[in-house]
């Protein structure tokens, strides 16, 4: 894990002031997700497969209520030393085609101040916060900058970071091959 501490994260997790400008714009997604009706549900990964992008997916489905179809950008993985436990990634576009959002699902038991940690190629990008748990798992939801899509783009593996106690960490590497194709096609 290079020189990233995972004690030295998780406490400077419990300080609001160590936490991200990602996880600043938390309250700011709530906002975003009511006005545009994106937010999609956690079955959006159950979607039809429209087309796969190296080890990215893009799944499609219309959920409940919708007008229209939505679609993500997916790819779950599995903790390489427990195999019960795993981690999904999905990102979308707003309804307003304006916004980018990362919704990141954590399995449940998940420590919820620590948050969710991510590093690109083993460049720290920061952390974000958890803002709601529901009965499939914990979610961390950001609004993707300009900078993290190019990190995306370029980086070779992104291992998110969660923790079960202050002292016991989990890293998932996702691979990032086909990102940017998949990213670029995504409706």
């Amino acid at each position: 894990m290079g020189a990233f501490s995972i004690r030295k994260a998780a406490r400077a997790a419990a300080h609001p002031a160590a936490r991200l400008p990602v996880a600043g714009l938390v309250s700011r997604l709530f906002l975003v997700l009511a006005a545009t009706g994106a937010l999609v549900s956690a079955a959006s990964a159950q979607g039809a497969v429209r087309s796969v992008h190296e080890d990215w997916q893009i799944r499609c489905e219309t959920p409940p209520g919708a007008q229209s179809e939505q679609c993500a950008l997916f790819q779950s993985v599995v903790a390489e030393d427990r195999a019960n436990v795993g981690l999904t990634v999905l990102v979308l576009r707003t309804a307003d085609q304006k916004t980018r959002l990362m919704r990141v699902q954590a399995p449940l038991g998940v420590l919820l101040p620590a948050g969710l940690g991510l590093k690109v190629d083993n460049a720290d990008v920061g952390r974000a916060g958890f803002v709601r748990c529901l009965p499939r798992g914990c979610y961390a939801e950001v609004v993707m900058d300009e900078n993290l899509i190019k990190q995306f783009r370029s980086g070779q593996t992104a291992t998110f970071f969660i923790f079960q106690t202050p002292e016991e960490g989990i890293g998932f590497p996702m691979s990032l091959k086909g990102f940017g194709d998949g990213f670029d096609k995504l409706p």
